[in-house]
């Protein structure tokens, strides 16, 4: 019989071959949207239903985690933006095990894992400390290999595929750098 796992998915495009891999390995993914670093809304909006039409063409049960907690991670994150990335695992790594010991499932994981550009080391301490501390098992499977494939994957089947990780200062950082080039390049 298939384990089956509740999957945090943070887009249709990291699932893609996310979902994919975990299948061929036998586990039955449940995916979860529980992402409120996401902004802005339009941007959380677009996400998570890239994230619905996956599910559909997967047939995968999709839970979304209600409302839009933007202000929570902001709080957080606000005085010390370098620190971001670890809190923005940490909650939403603890959502995905709670969630997961709810509705007794003993495996979690997260499609974070696909991205070359998150801490793929940093991701699976935290998911296996969360499991320690609630009882359960982390999935840390390295699939980064599948990140060109899922991308199109995600741009076959039509998906919304986005230009940056997601919060605010992601979206500074991918933008305002291009901004300040382009005024430098008009002065020169």
């Amino acid at each position: 019989m298939a384990q089956s796992m509740l999957l945090h998915a943070c887009c249709g495009p990291c699932a893609c071959y996310s979902t994919k891999r975990i299948m061929e390995e036998g586990i039955n993914p449940t995916l979860f949207f529980y992402n409120p670093n996401i902004h802005p809304y339009q941007e959380f909006l677009l996400r998570r239903e890239g994230l619905r039409q996956l599910a559909a063409i997967r047939n995968l049960p999709l839970i979304e985690a209600p409302g839009y907690p933007m202000e929570e991670f902001l709080a957080h994150v606000a005085a010390d933006p370098t620190k971001r990335c670890e809190y923005c695992y940490r909650s939403r790594l603890t959502q995905t095990a709670l969630k997961a010991k709810e509705l007794g499932l003993s495996l979690f994981g997260t499609t974070l894992l696909i991205s070359p550009y998150q801490n793929h080391e940093r991701l699976v301490e935290i998911g296996q400390e969360l499991a320690r501390e609630h009882g359960l098992e982390f999935y840390d499977g390295d699939l980064r290999p599948g990140f060109r494939e899922s991308q199109a994957m995600a741009k076959e089947y039509g998906l919304y595929r986005q230009k940056y990780c997601g919060c605010i200062y992601s979206e500074k950082e991918r933008y305002y750098k291009e901004k300040l080039t382009s005024i430098s390049e008009n002065r020169a």
